[in-house]
């Protein structure tokens, strides 16, 4: 059986942007499976004591853009620091990436969920509006007004939080964050470890 890895991320997140094309790989590589759940950061953030962006203070505010530009800059992958569609609510992207996992695969999920954080954090657009969403989706070769209707029904939604909630029994505080084995994980920075989760 292959070695499963859960992957907790909010599709809003830039470090789970700066880290998502390297797990796809890496898990490709070492035959692990990946199982995305796109989870809901505010409830997370109200349960573990984390602030929102604009609620922390200014020093950290300001080092966090130069961490993002420091990351964008090692791994060769664009980012804008203050896109024009940000902050941004992730709660849609995230049940149109619930219901294409429940209608698709993992597999395919984790390919739109790639796609709709490139949508902010390189392409400007609005992941909170239905029709960027669709586009997005139509993008991946994927019937997007159909999973768009899909993504907004009381059985994606009820699997929306279902996923929050093992977030929060797995003990998760920010996004990205990977488990492997029992072990947690947080951060794109912590991909090394990931990796070697993941051989043993």
């Amino acid at each position: 059986m292959n070695k499963l890895c859960e992957y907790y991320f909010a599709p809003q997140s830039p470090w789970a942007y700066l880290g998502h094309a390297r797990l796809v790989a890496m898990a490709k590589t070492h035959a692990v499976q990946v199982e995305p759940k796109p989870c809901d950061l505010g409830k997370i953030f109200s349960a573990s004591g984390g602030l929102p962006l604009a609620q922390r203070a200014p020093q950290r505010q300001a080092h966090r853009l130069q961490e993002l530009q420091r990351w964008s800059e090692y791994l060769q992958l664009p980012l804008n620091l203050q896109p024009q569609f940000f902050p941004v609510s992730g709660d849609a992207a995230a049940r149109l990436i619930v219901a294409i996992r429940l209608a698709h695969g993992g597999e395919m999920a984790l390919t739109i969920s790639g796609a709709i954080m490139r949508a902010v954090w390189v392409e400007q657009k609005n992941i909170a509006d239905a029709d960027t969403l669709a586009g997005i989706a139509f993008d991946c070769e994927l019937d997007g007004k159909m999973l768009l209707k899909s993504s907004e029904t009381a059985s994606v939604q009820a699997e929306y939080e279902r996923y929050t909630d093992d977030a929060l029994t797995a003990n998760v505080f920010g996004s990205p964050w990977y488990v492997v084995d029992g072990q947690g994980f947080w951060g794109q920075d912590r991909l090394d470890f990931v990796e070697r989760a993941f051989a043993k």
